[in-house]
């Protein structure tokens, strides 16, 4: 891209200037994302009002924390990153999120919603009582505003006694529109129906409404924030257009929320969850589907549409979800909970006490399972496995492809205790055939010392193709397909007479599928070889490029099986 404007050149330029600069970082952002992929329409939404605030603030000794981070590109883009942007989400290259360990101006890892108003406030705390000077900005989607951790920092704004600027980016939009009673409030507020008093009783100064994608709109109100933050804190209330200046983003914010690089084409799960639960609840009308702002994503669409009063959207609350499922299944309805992984981890405390101490009937549909490649940390779904596994009453089913995971569905009406099925984003089909609920399936047998327990389609893929090389050498394993992770399959496990055992999982090893697998022979004589991911948080990169680095390559399986061979 052409050269930006400087710090001092952005304190100074004229409006022309800016707004010249705005169309220039919203092509930049528009090209890249199209070929590296990203969210595209939050980011073009949120130009001017980034652009705005570079020009009033001074980062990075002010700080701005960005609520998911959802709309950080253009604040990477004027922090020196320019020149690195084409490496966008790519291994190696620049994230998707903000990211303290790649500049100053990223004051606070995020990438999960409604955490930036608390963040904020720990900052302001920490600038008072170590007596330093600088502002503290948090920019919050209005999707955020549904979520529970929101109000228990505002809660929190009189009693740290701190000041922070909060720029609420109302925009109607999280991924999904955006539902429930606060979207309501706000709307009201646009309206001029409801009276500013609902922030100030928290100890706010509002200020609003302001157009955050016009600079003569939003500079003038950020300079007089910036004048309030002297003595109280303040709530910026800003409207802005989802996917600016592309009218197709514009009339599609959800569908361009996430791109995903030029010339990829998959089948996904998400289509098939869709599919069947509609056609079960045809059948069945106490199947309920609830989502936390993800109806598109999760596909989930078509059956909220057929059945709108059994499809929920709670928006950002996954906790409030979880104890939802488990309520309606207490009162005799069959609620299916679709997540992604890395956003289950929020109601763990709810799958525990809420729906598996009680033995409730809930299925959890998690999405995005194992690796998820180019977002990063905050999103890489390889804990599941290990958190939902300790859990009693739970039972864990990971499919071999999208064929086994609607069977996995149809078998779930009748199962009367939780049950999760997890499954990554892309998959292949396969004709449907009855399954057994607790049984693994016997692939490829033979009299090898060699047995590999392979749990997920991604694995499964690299086990058939290790076996296929290893075939051509006069060299074979029996494969099976550990479609349960729990229960495990004892009986099938105290049959196995081969010696060595390979564990494969989409998951970290510790306190996984392996795991598992390890205490069941523990005392038993066998060598058992574990792959999966190791103890720590995975970057950014393509899923193929993370699972060959971090130990799931299909090259490291393969010399393990030929070193067990070769009696190493």
């Amino acid at each position: 891209m052409g050269k930006l404007l400087s710090d001092k050149e952005l304190k100074t330029a004229s409006f022309s200037q800016l707004n010249e600069l705005c169309e220039q970082i919203r092509s930049e952002i528009f090209n890249t994302v199209s070929v590296c992929g990203g969210h595209l329409s939050s980011n073009l939404g949120a130009v001017e009002l980034t652009v705005a605030l570079h020009r009033v603030f001074d980062f990075p000794q002010d700080k701005i924390i960005f609520d998911v981070g959802h709309q950080c590109y253009t604040h990477k883009l004027l922090s020196g990153r320019a020149d690195r942007f084409h490496t966008l989400r790519k291994r190696g290259g620049i994230s998707g999120f903000p990211k303290r360990e790649e500049s100053e101006y990223d004051c606070y890892n995020t990438g999960h919603a409604g955490t930036a108003i608390s963040a904020a406030l720990g900052f302001s705390k920490a600038r008072d009582i170590k007596c330093e000077n600088y502002k503290v900005i948090a920019l919050v989607g209005d999707g955020a505003f549904n979520n529970g951790l929101i109000y228990e920092a505002l809660n929190s704004i009189r009693i740290l006694g701190s000041r922070v600027l909060i720029i609420l980016n109302d925009n109607g939009m999280s991924i999904s529109p955006t539902v429930g009673g606060m979207h309501e409030i706000l709307g009201e507020l646009k309206s001029g129906e409801r009276d500013v008093r609902l922030f100030e009783q928290f100890g706010l100064h509002y200020m609003g409404i302001y157009d955050g994608n016009k600079l003569e709109s939003i500079l003038p109100a950020l300079e007089e924030a910036k004048g309030l933050l002297e003595r109280e804190s303040v709530l910026l209330h800003v409207v802005t257009r989802k996917g600016c200046g592309y009218p197709f983003c514009e009339n599609a914010p959800t569908e361009t929320h996430g791109v995903s690089p030029a010339g990829t084409e998959t089948k996904e799960y998400s289509t098939a969850l869709g599919e069947e639960l509609s056609a079960l609840a045809r059948k069945n009308d106490k199947i309920v589907a609830v989502t936390a702002a993800m109806t598109e994503s999760l596909g989930l669409r078509p059956f909220f549409r057929e059945f709108p009063g059994r499809g929920i959207d709670v928006g950002i609350c996954e906790e409030h979800a979880a104890v939802l499922c488990a309520s309606m299944a207490a009162a005799g309805l069959k609620p299916y909970f679709a997540i992604y992984s890395t956003f289950l981890q929020r109601a763990f405390d709810e799958v525990i006490h809420d729906i598996c101490s009680q033995n409730l009937p809930v299925t959890i549909c998690i999405d995005r399972a194992g690796v998820s490649g180019a977002d990063g940390e905050t999103h890489q779904g390889v804990f599941d496995l290990s958190y939902l596994s300790m859990i009693p009453n739970l039972t864990i089913a990971v499919p071999k492809d999208i064929g086994e995971f609607r069977a996995m569905l149809r078998a779930s009406v009748d199962f009367d205790r939780p049950l999760a099925i997890r499954y990554p984003r892309e998959g292949t089909e396969s004709p449907i055939s009855d399954i057994e609920i607790g049984k693994f399936e016997v692939l490829h047998s033979t009299m090898s010392d060699i047995v590999m327990l392979a749990a997920g389609e991604r694995c499964l893929k690299t086990a058939e193709n290790v076996r296929r090389r290893a075939e051509k050498l006069g060299r074979d394993f029996t494969l099976v397909n550990a479609r349960f992770v729990r229960p495990l399959d004892e009986e099938l496990l105290s049959g196995l007479k081969e010696k060595h055992i390979i564990t494969l999982e989409d998951n970290v090893l510790c306190g996984g599928f392996s795991d598992a697998v390890a205490r069941f022979f523990e005392g038993r004589g066998k060598f058992i070889h574990r792959f999966g991911y190791p103890d720590c948080f995975l970057p950014h990169g393509s899923a193929g490029e993370l699972r060959e680095e971090f130990g799931l390559g299909e090259e490291q399986i393969f010399d393990c099986v030929m070193r067990i061979y070769a009696g190493g």
